[in-house]
């Protein structure tokens, strides 16, 4: 396999991904590479021609094969078609010129497979032996994953497949066969997990490499890029996450309206365009706040803080990999998350429901979402519901083992070093004993930050003052005596919002004052979470805590009874 005409400088150009798969080959390592991740987007094409955005056809066609005799290609809708060497296949006895391939995929694959046998067997003959490439596209719809045994063709589909990789006749001479498919798991595992076959994973486009597509568009859309184009470095690291497609897309969407492309645009475009590559599993969460916002949690913040400092200076050793969040429902566990983003000013991203009822669907997702993580650099990702959203070591007869597939890639994923400073996971769960122990252990989540609703009723006027005053609501300190026998404990702030809000709206439609109005809602006021239920929760939160520092002194007795 060659890099184009001048190999030895073009190789040191290709992609990470290429360069391995091009060693693979040329040691004699690996003659089949199953390519997946990002394998739709748009490419940088650079060839004996001039440089150019190409497909994976073309990456493949003019950046890895240009000295291939024969290059062959198949997918299910144009069946086989011939890419390169057509008057070099057509001396192939089986085939007479003009006659058209097999289209269904049992026919096409023992076509492709007879003819590498021709090929081979030219070697054995002492003719000239022919350097053959053959590319499967969407070989996930081919084989696709499916449950128990596979039927008659498909095995007999998987059977061939798999002998290109094999059999050494085949795997012994000049073939190069590539399986295309956009996640590794919508792929029949008997061909997925064949370990003579490479798997090559394409990740989103870093930095380095949409920096040089957007010098390589400039001309083309001087309207919308102009300045832009002048600090493509800048545009490029502000864009990252996003693939090459979307970003031409935006440029030709902002050339034909004329409108000019600012760097003050560009963080907002780039969670559109993500976003929508994402197809909705995944969503930035926007936030202004900091840790300033947080009520209370002294002990807490000034560990955040610390952390937050050791992060903007890229000193990641003592770094956690994962904060756990916990506490009763309503005690603002989303917006620590939120505050604790703010303060680090990375981007938060959050995975919406990535389960799927299609088999290999749900891991397919996961992939996808890990894909775009890897390509943001540093990020932080937050997980609501976690003891729901992370499945289980031992998934449930009725799910075909999704839960315990989605356990294990997580569990991966979370745990991996390569991580560690890049990417901090932020769990949170009201029922961190649901959380199976691997996940939340040291090395995936090394800080568990338990959250507690007000012990005391000082504290808890003190937080509905807080909230009253944040809409306009003036109620004095020295008011507290007169209301301290209606003020409840164990008050959180999703309760104590909420019951400003009634304040404020009692205020809005009638006559009363805010003292009366507040005194009137805390004469009614009813908890909306059972005082068991709470109760419970607060003993799970008092238990998980990493530090005691964590834990108020009025729950301390609560992790000494444990």
């Amino acid at each position: 396999m060659s890099a184009g005409p001048n190999a030895e400088g073009a190789a040191r150009a290709l992609p990470a991904w290429a360069q391995e798969l091009v060693e693979l080959y040329e040691s004699n390592a690996a003659s089949q590479f199953l390519i997946a991740g990002n394998v739709f987007d748009r490419m940088l094409v650079s060839s004996a021609t001039a440089p150019r955005l190409g497909s994976l056809r073309d990456f493949l066609l003019d950046v890895m094969m240009p000295r291939f005799d024969v290059v062959l290609s198949y997918d299910l809708g144009n069946g086989i078609r011939i890419e390169k060497g057509s008057s070099v296949f057509a001396t192939w006895p089986q085939y007479k010129d003009g006659q058209a391939l097999p289209k269904t995929p049992r026919a096409a694959i023992e076509t492709l497979t007879h003819y590498f046998r021709y090929c081979a067997n030219l070697v054995r003959l002492n003719q000239k032996a022919l350097q053959v490439g053959c590319i499967i596209h969407g070989a996930d719809l081919l084989v696709p994953a499916t449950q128990g045994a596979p039927d008659y063709d498909t095995g007999a589909l998987i059977t061939l497949i798999r002998d290109w990789a094999n059999d050494s006749l085949l795997a012994g001479h000049a073939l190069a066969t590539f399986l295309i498919t956009e996640n590794i798991n919508d792929l029949h595992p008997l061909i997925a997990n064949n370990p003579r076959c490479a798997r090559i994973k394409i990740p989103l486009p870093p930095p380095a490499e949409l920096e040089m597509a957007c010098r390589l568009l400039a001309p083309q859309y001087p309207a919308a890029l102009g300045a832009v184009a002048e600090e493509a470095a800048n545009t490029a690291q502000q864009l990252s996450g996003a693939t090459l497609g979307a970003v031409e897309s935006l440029f030709k969407a902002r050339e034909y309206a004329r409108q000019k492309l600012t760097a003050g645009d560009l963080s907002k475009l780039k969670k559109q365009i993500v976003e929508q590559d994402c197809a909705g599993l995944i969503e930035f969460v926007e936030t202004k706040r900091t840790l300033e916002n947080l009520y209370g949690l002294d002990e807490a913040k000034t560990w955040l803080r610390q952390d937050v400092a050791l992060w903007l200076k890229n000193d990641v050793a003592a770094l956690p990999k994962g904060y756990l969040i916990c506490g009763p429902v309503g005690t603002g566990k989303t917006y620590l998350a939120e505050c604790l983003a703010g303060e680090a000013q990375a981007p938060v991203v959050k995975m919406k429901n990535f389960r799927d009822k299609w088999v290999g669907s749900t891991e397919g997702n996961l992939e996808k979402i890990f894909r775009l993580l890897h390509a943001l650099g540093r990020c932080y990702v937050f997980v609501d519901e976690a003891d729901q959203a992370l499945g289980r070591r031992t998934g449930s007869s009725g799910d075909s083992g999704v839960s315990g597939r989605v356990y294990s890639m997580l569990a991966e994923e979370m745990g991996s070093s390569e991580n560690r400073g890049k990417i901090i996971w932020i769990l949170a769960s009201s029922r961190p004993d649901l959380i199976e122990v691997d996940l939340k252990r040291p090395g995936r989540v090394d800080v568990k930050i338990p959250l507690f609703p007000t012990a005391t009723a000082q504290e808890s006027f003190d937080l509905i003052r807080a909230l009253c005053r944040a809409r306009g609501l003036e109620i004095s300190k020295e008011q507290f005596d007169k209301l301290q026998s209606l003020v409840p404990l164990l008050m959180t702030p999703g309760a104590a919002e909420a019951l400003a809000m009634k304040v404020y709206r009692l205020v809005r439609t009638s006559s009363t004052t805010a003292l009366d109005a507040l005194r009137t809602c805390l004469t009614d006021y009813q908890h909306p979470v059972a005082p068991d239920v709470m109760q419970f929760q607060i003993q799970l939160a008092v238990q998980e805590a990493s530090d005691i520092k964590f834990v108020p002194q009025a729950f301390l007795p609560l992790r000494q009874a444990h």
